[in-house]
């Protein structure tokens, strides 16, 4: 892997950076490895309102730790009121397109005046600090104001994501005990409505903590609404002051809980508090997008993730950006739209999935050639790593050959980026992480927690707590505990396999449990996925260990292919001889099974797990609430026994 090319960063890039040299990142890290303290102090007095300072940077109890103790803030007012306050509220903080073509441009301003609406809605309903709200919405400008809203008034939000079904949302709304929930009649993705309502009426027959229900309209189909809970958005802030001050919040009160699937068929609510958290958001905009006061920055995730926490929320709106926020599906009505949405808007950041951009690839470089997109002059890649092929392909046709591409690694556990370039200082390696930020001591180890080599495989660790880290699991320290800090006592355990270069670089190879065993070589999924991705007839590939009698495990691929008339025979065996070529002989996949998509979360991950349950159990069991598609696993596994 560390044998690629290596893209240095343009110097005219470089030349306005917030970090503009490898030496310039060198020495921030340095700082904040000697200093913790006065690092952190210092970055936090620069960049943070605060009402009262904290006593000091941070208090490490393993596994639990506070930022700014004693400090008070709100995350609203970092948000919203400090810029309008600066004079910028006339700046516009979102460019908001609907997936029918609807479009919106709300300013700092007019966002802070909606959200003190929506937090005196929610104070005349009784909630206070402390309490709980669940956010169930489409891509819409309301669920950025509900969410600044709750924080506003220091009412813990949590996120769900709007496909997700009934089930999964009162599994949700019960485990956070939740007083209210903030939901939408519908949405619209790939032309059709998504409806939101009736999954909300179905979960909260079995949610008695729930006493109001805010229903906002956007697709304006008939529902009921039942008296004495239900309230239509419009009802809720029709009579409410444009002015609410905010509350000042202790820098460790919660400001959200997010839910992540486990391993088991319990999601895990993750804790993030305010100070720290809003810190770590804010630095990276500058760190990793080298955020400036006229770009036009967009994330394609949605809010339901964590991505959409801390890098639409409160990354960018704490930094004051101007951001694009779009409703829908990007092949909705052509594989182009979000090229159209780029250019029409002279997009300058951009953020995506690699599962988004194979998924692109596939349909040809044609489509993005329609449109002018030189605005564009960063490109980033979250949720997973993103493949050699795919980083090339996303720099050559989407980038110009001339837009750094920051590839970020981090987790909902973590709150934001921990790995990735900071493009003015630090030269790319696609399909590296590259470096970690200031403060974060990340080191690769055996099981005994002991350093490995360079070019080693080993457990990714993070040695030290950094801002934005999770503060629990909600309800459940014990949990919290074993599962983040037990395998190396007083560590935080991500849970990944890495390597890292003679250069320090670290290249990320996907989950513990998606490193196989294979005749007595360990073999990362993704140095096969990666093998596979580049031959020319395959769009997209997921990888699996299935147990084998003679080598412990076999490799096992599953493979969408580019369009064309492929012979599944012959090209099976030639994807078998190719990965035998590309990393050796004992990676040759021991069955190659083609199928039209992969089983992804909504989010765009893969879930392997699943895929592992199809060739070892041929069922599927445990938490599918996060599948996109449940189809394509059902499909899958009938293949198999048809097979």
């Amino acid at each position: 892997m560390s044998d690629q090319a290596v893209f240095a960063p343009p110097p005219e890039f470089a030349a306005s950076a917030h970090v503009g040299s490898l030496e310039a990142y060198q020495d921030l890290y340095r700082r904040a490895e000697e200093n913790p303290e006065q690092f952190w102090s210092e970055l936090a007095e620069k960049e943070i309102l605060w009402y009262e300072k904290w006593s000091h940077a941070f208090e490490w109890h393993p596994p639990f730790v506070k930022w700014f103790v004693d400090g008070k803030t709100n995350a609203s007012a970092n948000c919203l009121d400090r810029h309008v306050e600066a004079g910028k509220g006339d700046k516009v903080a979102l460019l908001w397109e609907g997936e029918p073509g609807d479009t919106r441009r709300i300013t700092y301003a007019e966002m802070l005046a909606e959200v003190c609406r929506f937090a005196n809605g929610l104070k005349q309903l009784g909630l206070q600090p402390g309490d709980r709200a669940v956010i169930y919405m489409p891509m819409v400008p309301e669920a950025v104001v509900a969410m600044l809203g709750c924080a506003r008034i220091g009412v813990t939000h949590s996120v769900v994501f709007g496909g997700f079904s009934a089930e999964a949302l009162k599994a949700r709304i019960q485990d956070l005990e939740a007083q209210i929930v903030i939901t939408a009649d519908g949405g619209w993705r790939r032309g059709k409505e998504v409806k939101l309502k009736p999954a909300v009426d179905e979960a909260l027959a079995d949610c008695p903590t729930v006493r109001h229900s805010v229903v906002y309209q956007r697709t304006n189909s008939a529902l009921p609404m039942q008296e004495g809970r239900d309230i239509w958005w419009h009802d809720f802030i029709k009579d409410q002051p444009a002015e609410c001050p905010p509350e000042k919040l202790d820098s460790e009160h919660p400001l959200f809980v997010l839910y992540t699937s486990g391993t088991t068929g319990k999601p895990k609510g993750i804790l993030h508090t305010t100070g720290g958290y809003l810190l770590h958001a804010r630095l990276t905009m500058k760190w990793v997008f080298d955020l400036k006061d006229d770009d036009i920055y967009w994330c394609s995730a949605d809010i339901g993730w964590v991505t959409g926490h801390t890098y639409i929320v409160y990354g960018p709106m704490s930094a004051g950006a101007t951001q694009i926020m779009y409703e829908g599906a990007p092949d909705h009505p052509g594989w182009d739209r979000w090229w159209a949405i780029a250019a029409n808007y002279k997009a300058t950041i951009f953020y995506t999935s690699p599962t988004a951009v194979r998924a692109i690839i596939k349909q040809g470089d044609a489509l993005p050639a329609k449109h002018d997109l030189s605005s564009l002059r960063l490109l980033g890649s979250v949720g997973e790593p993103i493949n050699p092929a795919a980083w090339e392909w996303y720099h050559r046709v989407i980038g110009g050959g001339r837009c750094p591409i920051v590839d970020t690694w981090w987790q909902t556990e973590t709150g934001g980026i921990l790995i990735a370039p900071m493009p003015g200082a630090v030269p790319l390696k696609p399909g590296s992480g590259t470096l970690p930020m200031p403060g974060v001591l990340a080191e690769v180890v055996d099981f005994d927690g002991n350093p490995v080599g360079v070019d080693q495989e080993g457990f990714l660790i993070i040695k030290r707590p950094w801002p934005s880290m999770i503060r629990n699991i909600w309800g459940d320290p014990q949990r919290f505990e074993q599962q983040y800090f037990s395998r190396i006592p007083g560590i935080y355990f991500t849970g990944d396999a890495a390597r890292r270069d003679a250069e320090g670089y670290f290249w990320i190879l996907g989950r513990v449990d998606d490193v196989m065993n294979v005749s007595g070589h360990r073999l990362s999924t993704m140095e096969v996925e990666s093998a596979l991705v580049r031959h020319r007839a395959v769009a997209e590939a997921a990888v699996v260990g299935k147990p084998d009698e003679i080598t412990g495990q076999a490799v096992c691929c599953f493979v969408t292919l580019k369009e064309g008339n492929w012979n599944h025979d012959t090209l099976g065996q030639e994807l078998r001889q190719w990965v035998a070529h590309e990393i050796g002989s004992f990676a040759r996949p021991a069955e190659i099974r083609f199928a039209e998509a992969l089983p992804k979360t909504r989010s765009g991950k893969i879930m392997r797990r699943l895929l592992r349950e199809i060739v070892t159990s041929h069922t599927v069991s445990g938490d599918v609430t996060t599948l996109e598609d449940l189809g394509v696993v059902q499909r899958l596994a009938a293949q198999h026994d048809d097979d």
